[in-house]
């Protein structure tokens, strides 16, 4: 009963994540804030519907194929976020910054 609560806390929790991602692509200004929301929250989100799934198997092969896509999620989305970045950069893409060159706000 403990393990199948946790399981759709995770699962729940990683959907909103998700959600949350996708709205934040949405509605961020730029593309560096775009692509922060989808690298981050949705590696977080697909993280825990991973490790919900996995508290609800019984299977020690369905278990193992969860956890080798949960280490495979962890190296490539910073890895193509990453490389994404690195050639909007290259390409003349600027981050959008704000009235005091991108410090923090005194206001």
């Amino acid at each position: 009963m403990l393990l199948d609560a946790l399981s759709w806390i995770c699962l729940v929790s990683g959907g909103i994540c998700c959600i949350a991602g996708g709205v934040g692509v949405l509605r961020l200004p730029d593309f560096f804030s775009r692509l922060h929301a989808s690298g981050v929250i949705d590696t977080l989100g697909a993280g825990l519907i991973l490790l919900g799934l996995l508290l609800q198997t019984d299977s020690f092969a369905v278990a193992i194929r969860l956890v080798l896509i949960f280490v495979l999620l962890l190296l490539t989305v910073p890895t193509a976020t990453h490389a994404l970045a690195k050639s909007a950069l290259h390409g003349g893409l600027e981050p959008e910054l704000d009235d005091h060159g991108g410090g923090p706000s005194n206001t």
